[in-house]
């Protein structure tokens, strides 16, 4: 395969192939050399099949210049770095995209420093849609310099990049992000059934909203394709929605600042957590729960 715009060969491994990180290495192997590794061998086997990438044993991945990550929590990107550290090189750079805990970001990017390895935390939002189209956006943390070398293969899947501080900062500003969703998503299922509990239909209610002053991105693009729909498609789990605003706690208490919605949004999305039933259901099931609760459903 000849890769595009590749003055200096450069490789690559992408660790981490679910519903985001599959699309996006796929976007990476059209332009890199990208070697992949799963938890699940044989979905890095489909994915060298489909999109020409390397599937390779773990210890193999430490042979790139760059190392991707996109995991479901900041201790499962600890763990690995634990298990890699032995076969790591100086000069490698690790772009983590995993939604995490800066703290523990930093933890590992110690760790890492002392073997010559850079980090970077570099969140994601955009959803799976977003990666699907090569269009995620990327809130990074960690040096300039290694932003800069990070920036042109992130570049391959990503519209929008932005460095947004210091390590920790991507991480950081993601879990802010997400529960910013969150709180957009309990008010509006708030007010939605009490809209419904009066009569009023749910989708002509919506309509009003979206094009006046209480509109967001969840009334815009989620609660009607969602909700309304009935239809509740899984592509972000409400149970990591949970975390995130678990995570945004953690900024706050670091930061000292007062946060009393935010604090209190965690509450409520850990309580949907445990009583919708399963934390694996799409967030937006999140209104069902509102529903109970109103003996109503929002149509």
């Amino acid at each position: 395969m000849v890769f595009q715009d590749q003055e200096v060969h450069v490789r690559t491994a992408f660790i981490g192939l679910g519903a985001m990180g599959y699309p996006m290495a796929g976007h990476l192997a059209k332009k890199y050399e990208t070697l992949v590794w799963n938890r699940t061998f044989a979905k890095a086997e489909a994915h060298a099949k489909e999109f020409g990438s390397r599937a390779v044993e773990l210890p193999e991945v430490a042979s790139a210049d760059i190392l991707l990550t996109c995991l479901p929590t900041s201790l499962e990107v600890d763990e690995l770095a634990q298990k890699l550290l032995p076969y790591l090189r100086p000069g490698m750079l690790w772009i983590d995209h995993t939604s995490g805990e800066p703290e523990l970001a930093k933890k590992t990017a110690h760790m890492l420093k002392e073997k010559g390895v850079s980090y970077l935390d570099a969140c994601l939002s955009g959803g799976v849609a977003g990666a699907l189209q090569a269009r995620a956006t990327v809130m990074a943390g960690g040096s300039l310099q290694d932003f800069a070398r990070a920036k042109p293969v992130m570049e391959a899947y990503a519209t929008k990049i932005v460095h947004v501080g210091p390590l920790g900062s991507g991480h950081a500003v993601k879990a802010v992000n997400n529960a910013l969703l969150a709180v957009n998503l309990w008010a509006l299922s708030e007010g939605m059934v009490a809209l419904v509990k009066q009569g009023v239909d749910a989708g002509l209610a919506l309509e009003v909203i979206n094009a006046s002053s209480g509109r967001s991105n969840v009334s815009e693009n989620l609660f009607g394709q969602r909700v309304i729909s009935r239809q509740f498609p899984n592509t972000f789990a409400l149970g990591l929605l949970a975390k995130d605003t678990g995570i945004c706690v953690k900024v706050l208490e670091a930061a000292g600042t007062p946060a009393p919605l935010l604090r209190q949004v965690r509450e409520f999305f850990e309580i949907a957590k445990r009583e919708v039933g399963a934390a694996e259901v799409d967030h937006t099931a999140v209104a069902r729960l509102l529903e109970r609760w109103s003996g109503v459903e929002i149509k």
